[in-house]
């Protein structure tokens, strides 16, 4: 983050970015467990943008089953070496 205010950000644009569709499946089904209301947060926009994230990546992945998951899970964690 920086305090350079010589070229600042279009904050009112949408931003696009590309996720490998195993990692939208990991984070769309780890978002869904999740209670909101106990997310630790310093602002209240941090949980607005989760739920504005979730709401993305519900349209790739609201189909996908339990097994599709745990081969999400796997092809993410390939090669890690985190456990």
């Amino acid at each position: 983050m920086s305090d350079d205010a010589t070229d600042p950000p279009d904050l009112d644009s949408h931003a696009e970015f590309s996720l490998w569709q195993a990692d939208v499946v990991v984070l769309f089904h780890w978002l869904m467990e999740l209670d909101f209301d106990k997310l630790p947060v310093n602002h209240r926009a941090e949980k607005q943008a989760l739920t504005d994230l979730l709401a993305q990546l519900e349209e790739w992945a609201m189909e996908t089953t339990r097994g599709d998951l745990e081969r999400a899970r796997e092809m993410v964690a390939r090669n890690m070496g985190w456990e």
